[in-house]
């Protein structure tokens, strides 16, 4: 009957494309299904660091309580910028081969088309044909978002159209029974633009809105729902926090009202000795990158507003955790804590960004609110972050320590942009190293892999009469396991023109995007921060490497990028 069913829907994917023998099990799954909920969790724009469980300040008991019952990964990686990061982990392939190398705005070229091509799949997509429930809550970033030319009166909720993008590409045609969130990659967190359920626009929103919180509660809505029924469950729950604008609640604010007057270095150093005494890098030692600014603390004549935007920074991340807590709570309360897989990462490193001085009114950044506001940009840090009249970001200082040990930051191919922290949480399938930390290394694009074993399913050769990109990814099962497992032998990253490539044995190639950059090679087993460059050493080795890259390269379609 399942089987009939979808053969109806869309002509999905073909029995031997997928393994007939699986779906005819489908009616046993229904009598008593065993198979875990998955549950993916990901943040925006948090630092490696940021995470109480990683050595940060903020207050995140929820979270560390599954890093506690779960298992950290230290060595998995990003595509380095939200929306790219987003279509690697939804399809399974490299962000190129998804058709978003950049952002979502088509560049005319395979790799860079602005939007999910039809040649891949999503995990929604998959798992709803192997028999489960499909919901997403928050930030989908994945689909080409069209400019007007009352862009200005868009964004501030003055005029209203039906789609905010092509609603072919909205999560409900995408493979996700539910859907509520925003469209676009930026979000005034008290009245959001681009807000969606199912596939239709909110008109407004409540007085007292706060989109974490509103995230939460949807999530914890489908969960549930969800857990009334025999079939296991997917839930995608992509918050925008605490990506910039700065805006958070008073009541999170004031937490941290004190807690980043000791400066940038002084908080860097702390969260370093904490990162140690963690474990989370093993037994080493020594490799705390070196601070690149142009100023010190105290002579920053802008502290006061300095550690209150990293205070913001913190309170959003706690709210987030505080929905964890809520989420945690029914999923015990439903019976289903037990057998579900909760994976919760960030989508890059925290962002240099001053958004501060962007155009207000392009793209998806406003100028005014719904009632006519002016939104101030504090170039000069005239007004204080926090509220919805303002439209701040952290900046490159905070990102460094957000980021602590490593250098740079969202969008570069550093260690600090791409490597990202990473907790499995499964109670009764994680069974080795729980509490602990692997060094096993680790893709966004393995989540799709880890979702069609856990699934007991296979991933199509075709869908919906169009031929599917192989996957990439490789399943995370066996190291919840046994702890190890036959990863990837190597990583290939590129964006904007920045460039690396990450064998399995520790050797990395990173090349910045300048006119006079040069290739540079490290060891990250003796070097995990890249602090020494060892391409005139090793002349052959880098060779060889730039040699893989450039295979790499063509073959998912990053080469020729748009100028």
């Amino acid at each position: 009957m399942y089987f009939m069913k979808h053969q109806n829907k869309k002509n999905l994917i073909n029995a031997g494309s997928v393994g007939f023998l699986s779906f005819l099990s489908l009616s046993i799954y229904a009598q008593k299904d065993s198979r875990p909920n998955i549950i993916v969790v990901l943040v925006d724009d948090m630092g490696y660091s940021d995470l109480g469980c990683y050595g940060g300040e903020v207050q995140t008991p929820n979270i560390d309580e599954l890093a506690s019952g779960g298992l950290r990964f230290s060595r998995f990686y990003n595509a380095g910028r939200s929306c790219p990061t987003r279509a690697s982990l939804l399809t399974g392939v490299y962000q190129h081969q998804a058709g978003i190398g950049r952002m979502t705005f088509d560049q005319r070229l395979p790799g860079y088309k602005g939007t999910l091509g039809n040649d891949v799949v999503t995990i929604a997509e998959v798992l709803d044909y192997a028999g489960y429930n499909t919901g997403m809550v928050g930030k989908w970033h994945v689909a080409e978002t069209p400019l007007r030319k009352d862009q200005r009166e868009w964004l501030a909720h003055q005029v209203n159209y039906p789609e905010f993008a092509d609603k072919r590409n909205y999560p409900v045609n995408r493979g996700f029974k539910d859907f509520y969130g925003i469209i676009y990659g930026v979000a005034d967190y008290f009245d959001p633009f681009s807000l969606v359920n199912g596939d239709q626009p909110v008109e407004s929103v409540p007085e007292n809105y706060y989109i974490t919180r509103a995230f939460t509660d949807s999530a914890v809505s489908y969960v549930t729902r969800y857990s009334e029924e025999k079939k296991p469950f997917f839930l995608y729950l992509s918050y925008t926090a605490p990506h910039w604008p700065l805006h958070a609640l008073p009541e999170d604010i004031a937490k941290y009202k004190d807690t980043f007057t000791k400066g940038w270095d002084a908080i860097r150093e702390d969260r370093y000795a904490r990162i140690k005494k963690l474990g989370v890098f093993g037994e080493s030692d020594g490799f705390l990158s070196p601070a690149a600014r142009d100023r010190d603390w105290v002579n920053n004549p802008a502290k006061d507003w300095d550690a209150m935007a990293m205070a913001i920074h913190a309170a959003m991340i706690d709210r987030v955790d505080q929905g964890i807590g809520e989420l945690i709570a029914a999923l015990k309360k439903t019976g289903q804590y037990e057998n579900t897989l909760i994976l919760f990462l960030s989508d890059n490193g925290a962002s240099n960004e001053r958004c501060e001085n962007y155009s207000p009114g392009d793209n998806d950044r406003p100028d005014m609110t719904r009632d006519g506001r002016a939104i101030i940009y504090p170039k000069n840090k005239e007004a204080t972050p926090g509220p919805e009249t303002t439209f701040a970001s952290i900046g490159s200082d905070w990102a460094n320590v957000a980021n602590t040990p490593f250098r740079f930051w969202k969008a570069r191919m550093y260690e600090g942009g791409i490597c990202t922290p990473m907790i499995a949480h499964w109670p009764k399938g994680i069974k080795k190293n729980t509490s602990g930390v692997t060094a096993e290394m680790g893709h966004v694009m393995d989540i799709m892999a880890t979702c069609v074993d856990l699934a007991d399913t296979k991933y199509p050769r075709h869908y919906a009469g169009k031929e599917i990109i192989p996957l990439e990814g490789k399943s995370l099962v066996p190291v919840f396991k046994t702890g190890k497992r036959q990863g990837h032998q190597y990583l290939g990253f590129e964006h904007f023109g920045e460039r690396a490539y990450h064998g399995n044995d520790g050797w990395k190639i990173v090349k910045a995007n300048g006119k006079n950059a040069q290739w540079e090679l490290y060891n990250l087993n003796a070097d995990r921060t890249e602090l020494h460059d060892l391409a005139s050493q090793y002349p052959e080795k880098l060779k060889k490497m730039i040699g893989l890259y450039d295979e790499w390269a063509k073959r998912c379609l990053v080469e020729p990028a748009p100028k």
